[in-house]
């Protein structure tokens, strides 16, 4: 379900570009609304969720997918750790619907999925990896990566059951927002496929905005 945010950017109290292929981690409190900009469209921002107070409680497409009853994000989506807890909500959406199934591009998944000598290509993995070293202090770890939700990324359920990897739904400007139900920490990898042929070929930037919790 597709809903604009009331909220302006120029009221934001942090604003970042994430170039394509580079990563974002930060901290949100709860209440913090956190909203991704897929600034030239079709960019796939794959994240991921943790408790601040517990980084084992994680983001769950499981239990995400059976609460909701629906194998897609939208506006109204709860986002669910591990253990049940709400991590975040879906506020406001202009795309319309989010994958969380597809994973994040990695070695092991280019070489499968192109060419054996795709495997050294740049993957989000690699950049989850470098995020995780740089910024230890935030106590995730390597074991801590699961899966993720493919914001901007459309990847239909086929009639038997299997995943396609298709053109994306989104466009220049458009954006989903979340509202942090706890202290949360967020990793986002932009992209950097360049095997898939949703973004052209082409990584593009993204925008992440915070407004503080007393917006409503």
């Amino acid at each position: 379900m597709r809903r604009e945010s009331h909220l302006l950017p120029a009221e934001a109290t942090y604003r970042h570009t994430i170039p394509a292929g580079d990563y974002w981690i930060d901290s949100l409190k709860k209440h913090q609304v956190l909203r991704i900009v897929d600034v030239e469209g079709n960019q796939s921002a794959d994240t991921l969720f943790f408790n601040a107070e517990d980084i084992a409680d994680r983001y769950s497409a499981v239990d995400t997918i059976r609460e909701q009853g629906n194998v897609y994000l939208s506006c109204g989506s709860r986002l669910l750790s591990t253990a049940g807890n709400v991590l975040a909500e879906i506020i406001a959406d202009t795309v319309g619907r989010h994958d969380t199934l597809g994973g994040a591009c990695a070695a092991e998944s280019n070489t499968v999925r192109y060419a054996l000598e795709k495997r050294t290509m740049h993957s989000c993995r690699d950049s989850y990896l470098l995020a995780v070293q740089k910024h230890d202090h935030l106590g995730i770890a390597k074991r801590d990566l699961t899966h993720n939700i493919n914001f901007f990324m459309n990847v239909p359920v086929t009639q038997d059951g299997g995943l396609k990897f298709a053109d994306g739904l989104s466009g220049p400007g458009k954006y989903v927002e979340m509202r942090a139900a706890i202290d949360i920490i967020v990793l986002i990898s932009n992209c950097p496929q360049l095997n898939n042929p949703c973004n052209a070929y082409n990584p593009t930037p993204l925008e992440v905005l915070i407004w503080n919790a007393d917006v409503r």
